[in-house]
């Protein structure tokens, strides 16, 4: 009896101490397994979607550079299109596998996972040119949340793990953390990665600074309106670059909300967030009426808000982002950025979030 009840403590202890995603909570896993195994909709559709993407993913070799040199978008749109596209294509893979790998079980998509998570993370060795240090936040993202969801899989090896952790001390957070201070999106990337950073290598301080960096500038970020101070002035882009701020701004908050409990979208963050949603989504369906500049993107046809939209519908419980999301048929958004990929698959709700977060005040 007592060696079983060893066992026990020894067995709690162990999930006590597993490494749960900071973006994607055991909850929600298990909740859309759940929805999987009913083949209730709308999960159960977007997960055969993601298997057959998965499906072509299997046969496909990595791209990985030692040095990921981004030409300035603005300045050659070609090239950076071009040199980004290996790490974008290479990390929605990780992230696709990975995920795949945890609702169904299967090891071929979690040993696909890995394989890319670490050819980055031997053959990447640093950034470069002036767009390297954005788009290895915004396209690295999807490699941090893809090696968190693998972390505990017993697929992943223990030195594989030790080279990706050295990669993102090295690397990756490199990276976010040298644009987290700047005025507009490129500061709200670099948070969500250093924040997705913190997590894996189980930092509590980066956490908090994270945080307080949110804190610190929200209320120049939005304006009393809603309106984005620096995104609106990107003239016909002012639309998508208001998308391109809140996405990684609300997934922060997200995997703040699950590392330590605070929910900032209730407080006065969440307050200007909402009301930056609500101002995104009327211009969106009101192009037209864009005081900023004459005839905006608003992303038709490109999936996006709605990922965005469909993701905060579960945090708001704001009807109005699900009808305007399903509307527009929201698919699975891949390789430019990752921060709301998979909404159509994973929902957000606050009761996913774990009720021990780690990092907790206490």
């Amino acid at each position: 009896m007592k060696k079983i009840l060893l066992s026990i403590l020894i067995l709690c202890s162990a999930v006590c101490m597993a490494h749960q995603s900071s973006m994607h909570p055991d909850a929600q896993i298990r909740y859309v397994k759940s929805q999987i195994k009913q083949k209730a909709g709308p999960c159960f559709d977007t997960y055969l979607q993601l298997i057959h993407t998965v499906d072509s993913l299997l046969g496909v070799s990595h791209r990985a550079v030692e040095d990921f040199s981004v030409p300035g978008f603005y300045f050659n749109a070609q090239g950076h299109r071009a040199s980004s596209m290996a790490l974008s294509g290479d990390a929605f893979a990780a992230y696709a596998c990975a995920l795949s790998y945890r609702l169904s079980g299967n090891r071929k998509y979690g040993e696909k996972a890995c394989y890319f998570l670490n050819a980055w993370a031997s053959v990447n060795k640093k950034y470069s040119e002036y767009d390297g240090e954005l788009v290895m936040a915004y396209n690295g993202s999807a490699l941090l949340i893809a090696a968190e969801l693998m972390h505990d899989s017993g697929i992943w090896k223990k030195k594989e793990k030790e080279q990706f952790e050295n990669w993102v001390v090295n690397v990756y957070r490199k990276a976010t953390d040298a644009i987290r201070t700047k005025p507009n999106n490129w500061a709200d990337w670099g948070r969500f990665g250093s924040l997705l950073s913190a997590s894996f290598l189980r930092d509590k301080n980066e956490v908090q600074t994270n945080i307080q960096l949110i804190r610190s500038d929200i209320d120049h970020k939005i304006a009393t309106d809603g309106s984005m101070t620096e995104e609106v002035k990107r003239e016909k882009n002012g639309i998508w670059y208001t998308y391109f701020s809140l996405a990684p701004i609300t997934a922060s908050c997200w995997v703040v909300y699950n590392l330590t409990g605070d929910n900032l979208f209730v407080d006065k963050e969440g307050r200007l967030i909402k009301k930056a949603l609500d101002y995104l989504l009327y211009y969106t369906e009101q192009p037209d009426e864009w005081p900023w500049f004459s005839n905006p993107r608003n992303g038709e046809g490109e999936h996006w808000p709605e990922n965005l939209m469909q993701a905060m519908s579960g945090i708001y419980n704001d009807k109005n982002y699900l009808e305007f999301a399903l509307s527009r048929r929201p698919t699975i958004h891949a390789y430019h950025h990752h921060a709301w990929t998979f909404t159509g698959l994973m929902p957000l709700r606050p009761e996913f979030v774990s009720p021990k977060p780690i990092f907790k005040h206490k």
